[in-house]
């Protein structure tokens, strides 16, 4: 079965670029295409796509509420964000909205394909490159909370593992670090996910970051990223 993609960007040359790309792939079909949040919210409830590839780049409040009513629709539509590197500030947003992650606009043809279906497959995906440092602004930026009662219905190995988690790790890294095999990492991570009644591990990481479970490292103990690795309604809609 297809993934179902709708691109959203303000530039048509680029959603060109991007069907392209993701069409040639026998399992991905575009489905849509829209050039601003109003338009991408009502393509989004018309056609149910799986996953929303949406620009960041000139990224307003309109785009964080589409994020946010993409979300809480209650469909299984997944928002993906194609950003750089200078505009955190909106990622750090549309990650409290509910996107299932994010990646650099400068990615190679391959990775965005990849990320499609990570994040189609119901994982989150967080660019290399820039996850730790958003993280640990993240965590600045947001006071240190009580620990929410669903924290205390994790086993001991899930703790370890969402707190590995929020340090960057992918399932594979995980494991190894472990000594456990993938599908368990997996499993557990699951399992938290289900108890915290968290939608994917992205914002599994932030409510750690929130209750103070994880702290961001300070300069000096700044852990090098790994080294490679792949409201209110909108107007306009008449729902």
């Amino acid at each position: 079965m297809s993934i179902r993609v709708l691109l959203a960007d303000n530039q048509a040359l680029v959603r060109a670029g991007f069907r392209m790309i993701l069409e040639a792939q026998p399992d991905i079909e575009v489905v849509g295409e829209a050039a601003d949040c109003d338009h991408a919210i009502c393509s989004a409830r018309r056609l149910r796509p799986d996953v929303v590839v949406m620009d960041a780049r000139t990224l307003r409040t309109d785009e964080v509420n589409a994020t946010r009513q993409l979300v809480a629709d209650g469909s299984r539509t997944r928002v993906l964000i194609l950003a750089t590197v200078d505009r955190d500030e909106y990622v750090h947003a549309m990650i409290r909205a509910g996107a299932s992650g994010f990646i650099l606009k400068d990615v190679q043809p391959a990775q965005l394909v990849e990320a499609v279906r990570v994040v189609a497959r119901g994982e989150a995906l967080l660019a290399p490159s820039v996850a730790r440092r958003l993280l640990e602004r993240l965590a600045q930026m947001l006071p240190a909370s009580s620990a929410p009662p669903q924290l205390s219905s994790l086993s001991r190995r899930e703790l370890e593992v969402l707190r590995l988690l929020a340090t960057g790790l992918s399932n594979a890294e995980l494991a190894k670090r472990l000594f456990l095999a993938e599908a368990t990492v997996k499993t557990h991570l699951s399992s938290v996910l289900r108890k915290l009644e968290r939608r994917d591990r992205v914002q599994a990481v932030i409510l750690a970051y929130e209750a103070g479970l994880v702290r961001p490292a300070w300069p000096d103990q700044a852990v090098a990223p790994p080294r490679h690795r792949s409201t209110q309604p909108l107007a306009g809609c008449a729902g």
